[in-house]
Parts: C-alpha cells; structure tokens; sequence
C-alpha cells in the first residue's frame, strides 16, 4: 500500500523517454528496451572496438554495449545518469553488460574492474563518478574485484564533447597517474568508460595502468561512438 501510494506522487518513470512506467517495468519502458541500439560485439566477436585502438595501445578485449547516436536513446540515458543524478542507469547497464560477458571466455579471467576516474573537484560538483555504479555491478556479475583507487585523475578538464581526435589526445596526455601498483601487478583489468568516442581518455588511462607489472588490459563501455 505504500508503495502504491508512493508511486502516485513520485512516478517511475523510464530512464530513455521520461514517460511512466508500468507495474511490470523498471529503469526502461519496454518499447524503449527493444529499440536501443545494441552492438553485439562481445557476442559476436566483433572487433570494432578493438580496432579503434590499433596501433595506440595493447589491449586483449574489447567491447560496448550500446551505439551512441545524436538525440537517440542511448544520448537520453548517458544524459541522465551524467547530469540528471540518474545512477541507477549505470545499475542497469551494469548488470546488462556483465550478465553477457561473464558467460563468455574473454573475461572469466577478469582480475579487477577499474572504471575511468574523475578528478576530486568534477566528483565533489557532481556527486558522483557516472561510471562507478556500472563498474561495480560488471564486477559483481564477474564475481571479481572493483578498485577505485589505482587509477587517479589529476588534471581537471573541461568537457571534451566537441573536441577532435587530436585536441582530446592532447587534452588526455598526463591526466592521470597511478598509485597502489600492487594490487594490478601481473592482473588482468577491465577498464571501464560511460562513451568510447576516439578513444584518447581510455588510451591515455591504459599507458598509465601500463607502468604496473605485467598487467594486461580489456576495455568495455556503455556506448561507442
């Protein structure tokens, strides 16, 4: 009954069209469920994600759940959980992803999830890293380990949305550092990102993570550009 009486004044409403949802319905209508443009990559070992890094850094897998279209369903998500404090889209994304991938070789030898940082003052304005919740639910559903603080962010930037290849190379190189070497020494990681769009952030993240022991890297996103 209360939750009855809760839902007629604060309606659940789906995370990619606003519209209210159903009693049988959570986070994404049905209708928006079935058109969201899914890749497929990791199911059907296609390499386009891979390919995006060819020749800048050594990766073992990589993938993305989504394609990112201009004012399509997959930008509406990726708008509410980054500015909307919507957090339980990345839940949702999180255990969509990570349900596919642990039945899949590629990732059973996952060691550690580590998602893209932000730096301290975009996480004390926002609130929240919007990739920390999909990062943890891909762990959960791996049953391996989520680390947070090997990777770090220390050079703030602005947003890199209408930059080119080259200025978001430039604007990623030494962004980041790493610290706690240890826990990724000779481990198999996942770095995990909200958008794969030229693919300079993760770049610059994996020579960075590349500086510990014998680590290797996969990489996985919620979208690609």
């Amino acid at each position: 009954m209360f939750q009855s009486v809760l839902d007629l004044f604060f309606p659940k409403v789906c995370f990619a069209c606003l519209f209210q949802l159903s009693d049988y319905e959570t986070y994404i209508c049905t209708n928006c469920r079935h058109n969201l443009p899914v890749t497929n990559f990791h199911l059907e070992n296609d390499d386009t994600v891979l390919k995006t890094f060819y020749g800048r850094a050594k990766i073992e897998h990589a993938t993305a759940l989504l394609r990112f279209e201009k004012k399509g369903l997959t930008q509406q998500l990726i708008h509410h959980l980054k500015y909307k404090g919507y957090e339980d889209i990345g839940v949702f994304l999180g255990v969509w992803l990570g349900e596919e991938l642990k039945s899949l070789a590629a990732y059973q030898n996952i060691d550690a999830v580590i998602p893209v940082p932000l730096h301290k003052k975009k996480l004390r304005k926002r609130g929240y890293n919007q990739v920390a919740k999909f990062a943890q639910e891909i762990a959960k559903q791996l049953n391996t380990a989520y680390c947070d603080d090997v990777l770090i962010k220390i050079t703030n930037t602005a947003s890199q949305v209408k930059k080119n290849r080259f200025s978001r190379w430039m604007n990623n190189n030494e962004l980041f550092s790493i610290q706690n070497k240890e826990k990724i020494n000779n481990k198999h990681i996942l770095l995990v990102d909200d958008i794969i769009t030229t693919g300079a952030t993760m770049e610059a993240c994996i020579a960075v993570l590349n500086r510990a022991q014998n680590v290797k890297v996969s990489v996985a996103a919620m979208a690609i550009a």
